[in-house]
This record gives C-alpha cells, sequence and structure tokens, in this order.
C-alpha cells in the first residue's frame, strides 16, 4: 500500500522564521530610510485594504517609502528616547507611533504630501463586524438582479426567498443592516452581491519630522507632552 504524502516528514531548517534577523533588517532599512529622505511623516489607517496600499505605494516609489509592521521595531529604529535617538528630535515620531500606524518616508513637498493623503480614499465591500453606513431594506418581490441559482445560497443568507416561475423573489420586505449597526457575515455577503460598499480605505497624516521641524496634525495630540517626554 502506497504511503500517503500527508504523513511524509518536513525539515524544519528549510522553513524560513521572522527572528531577529528579520527585525535587523527592518532596522537598517528605516535607518538608511532616515538618511536618503528628507521627511518623515506617521500616518494611520482605516479598513486597511492591502492591494490598494500596494498600489498607492508603488505610485509614489520613486520619490518615497512606505514602512508597516511592529510599532517596536519601528521605535528602536528612530530612538525611543532623546538619549538613544538617531537624529535630534526624532524620537517623537516614535511616541506618536500607536495602533494602525506606519512610517511615510519622502522627498516630496510638505504640501503635496498633505494634497496626496487628504484626497486619497478607496471604496470597497465592507467586511464581518464593520460598521453600517446606512440602512438597507430590500422590499417585497423579485430580485431581477440574482438568478434562479443563486436562491439557495441567498436562502442560506437569512433571505425569505422562493423561486416563482425561475424568478428569484422575497416574499416578505427584508432588512440586510441597519445604519451605525455590526455587520453580520450574512450580511456582508449580501451587500456584496448588491455591489453596495461601505467600507472606505483613507490614510490620515499624524505628524511629520524634518531635521528643521515637528508638526502635529491629529487634533487631541498634545505637542507639549511629545516634546517633554
Amino acid at each position: 500500500m502506497p504511503k500517503s504524502k500527508r504523513n511524509r516528514p518536513v525539515t524544519l531548517s528549510k522553513t524560513k522564521k521572522k527572528g531577529k534577523e528579520h527585525k535587523e533588517a527592518i532596522v537598517n532599512s528605516i535607518r538608511q530610510a532616515i538618511d536618503n529622505y528628507n521627511s518623515i511623516y506617521v500616518f494611520s489607517f482605516e479598513n486597511m485594504r492591502n492591494l490598494k496600499f500596494k498600489e498607492f505605494r508603488e505610485q509614489l516609489k520613486s520619490t518615497s517609502r512606505f514602512f508597516l509592521g511592529s510599532n517596536k521595531v519601528m521605535q528602536i529604529s528612530l530612538g525611543r528616547s532623546i538619549a538613544d535617538e538617531v537624529r535630534p528630535g526624532i524620537h517623537k515620531v516614535s511616541k506618536i507611533l500607536r495602533g494602525n500606524a506606519g512610517l511615510y518616508f519622502t522627498n516630496l513637498p510638505k504640501e503635496e504630501v498633505e494634497r496626496l493623503f487628504e484626497q486619497y480614499e478607496e471604496y470597497d465591500f465592507a467586511r464581518t463586524g464593520s460598521t453600517a453606513t446606512e440602512k438597507v431594506e430590500l422590499k417585497e418581490g423579485p430580485l431581477d438582479q440574482f438568478t434562479h441559482e443563486m436562491e439557495p445560497f441567498l436562502r442560506k443568507q437569512g433571505m425569505p426567498v422562493r423561486l416563482n416561475k425561475g424568478v428569484v423573489e422575497l416574499v416578505s420586505d427584508f432588512v440586510v443592516c441597519e445604519e451605525g449597526e455590526p455587520l453580520s457575515p450574512e450580511s456582508s455577503r449580501i451587500l456584496r452581491l448588491l455591489g453596495i460598499k461601505m467600507a472606505t480605505f483613507r490614510l490620515h497624516l499624524i505628524c511629520r519630522w524634518s531635521p528643521d521641524d515637528f508638526e502635529l496634525y491629529k487634533e487631541g495630540l498634545d505637542l507639549s507632552d511629545v516634546e517633554s517626554s
């Protein structure tokens, strides 16, 4: 009887782990970027979409570089205090690196960066757990946008549907989601089928550092607290 391929041993030495060497490479890359670019920005993001972010990054790769990952590793790269900062005042950037944030290095003028980030937004389908931005309700009657093959799937999503002479129809009004409420897995699937996009991928500037200046963009942050830390 032939041996199952599932039972074949795997040599762990052939696998790669993101350990100390990977972290050191990130630290070195960030410190090199400090030398190569005029300004550093901390940015936050909402409704991150990796493919969209990659496209935005490619658009700016000739003048800029982005870093996303462990905030702690990025903080170490810059220096977390006056005693270990790699450039005067750059530890202030580390203090701002919290939560969903990243580093943006660039040679673009400040005004151009602000314009790019302010204007950038991409719409996409909301994921499970996201907050509905509007109420979506379907009225009783035929659903011409769906083929008859979709009827079993729609029923599994909790929709009160039936086939009537090969046409999918709702037997009663159905609320897909309520504004301000988190989306269920079923609601997010139905919204996708309906082509309704409720998620907006945005990037927000939080602060800017250059050898001659440090500036906060985000409201609620106290510059004096950052400077005294």
